[in-house]
């Protein structure tokens, strides 16, 4: 089993604009999606469409707390929050034509010391059924910045898999207890290293820093250009093709869902990158935050590219093609 972390859930809602946005003025929206968001949440549907067993944790509180379960019944997905006396926030995204993706986030509401021990007796529960867990988002009010590390280190003295997907201090803090995966994005990278990262070898050099601290898979998402990966084996690239995106929010948690499913697999890391490249593009072409189309996904997957940079153990050479072992373990 698969279980997601989303510590700062939301009531996600998708405004579809028509006419030409105006500042200052009263805006109709054309049509309105909610959905149970937070990025840990976008990945539990995303493994869910990938065929995991997934369950979803983490806090909710107030009537906006009671909409969030009920959509996740509505997805399909079983969760087990912890309940806290404060209102789980809203986040708004407006999608426009003209101006694509524009986010309004919510900060969410605080979390006293109670609720928190309460969350970790019941997290400390629910991974013993779980193989591989992924924690994601921002932290809410209340919470020390190393409560990420602390779930790291119980999930590995459990033997369990753990992705981290967060960013500043976060992901600083997150990553001394070496998780078996990150996943950075450049904006990210250059908050972690304070400064302008300008190119690929830059990237790479980042990502290898990362690497060398301990953490098996460091996964740096290179929007339109798909994602590198720095692991035992070498530095990869996968790239996707190219496609007009409709809606790029939560192409990074279904990077981070289909690289769940794969460590759950036991794929290789080519393979994984593969996968998790081709369901991130499939996303993209999704109106729906956290979903995808099997039968597109199976399409753009014959289209990835994986280029090996540079390798780090000779010998290293799979006795099927890519597209083949995830067609016929992964997908079909």
């Amino acid at each position: 089993m698969i279980t997601t972390v989303t510590l700062n859930a939301s009531i996600d809602k998708a405004y579809y604009m028509e006419d030409t946005i105006e500042n200052g003025t009263v805006m109709r929206v054309a049509a309105c999606r909610n959905s149970a968001g937070g990025k840990g949440l976008n990945v539990a549907r995303i493994a869910k469409l990938c065929g995991a067993k997934v369950k979803a944790t983490g806090f909710v509180g107030g009537f906006n707390g009671q909409y969030l379960e009920e959509l996740l019944e509505q997805d399909g997905i079983p969760s087990e929050f912890c309940h806290v006396k404060g209102e789980t926030r809203s986040c708004i995204n407006i999608l426009d034509e003209r101006f694509g993706s524009t986010e309004y986030l919510e900060p969410g509401c605080g979390i006293n010391p109670e609720e928190e021990e309460q969350f970790f007796h019941m997290f400390s529960r629910i991974m013993k059924d779980s193989k591989v867990i992924t924690i994601s988002g921002s932290i809410p009010k209340g919470v020390d910045t190393d409560i990420y590390k602390r779930m790291i280190a119980m999930t590995k003295d459990m033997g369990r898999q753990v992705i981290l997907d967060t960013s500043g201090e976060a992901l600083r803090q997150g990553m001394e207890a070496c998780p078996t995966m990150v996943k950075p994005n450049r904006d990210e990278l250059e908050m972690l290293f304070g400064g302008k990262i300008r190119n690929r070898p830059e990237v790479i050099s980042c990502a290898k820093q990362i690497y060398n601290k301990g953490i098996p898979y460091v996964v740096v998402s290179l929007g339109g250009e798909g994602a590198l990966l720095v692991c035992r084996e070498g530095v990869f690239q996968g790239r996707p093709p190219k496609v007009d995106a409709v809606n790029t929010v939560g192409c990074g948690d279904s990077m981070v869902g289909a690289f769940a499913v794969a460590l759950e697999r036991e794929d290789t890391p080519k393979v994984a990158l593969t996968y998790a490249v081709a369901v991130a593009t499939a996303n993209a072409l999704s109106p729906a935050t956290g979903s995808f189309n099997p039968e597109i996904c199976k399409e753009i997957l014959g289209q990835v590219e994986v280029e090996e940079i540079e390798s780090f153990e000779r010998g290293y050479r799979q006795n099927v093609t890519v597209q083949q072992k995830i067609l016929q373990d992964i997908i079909a």
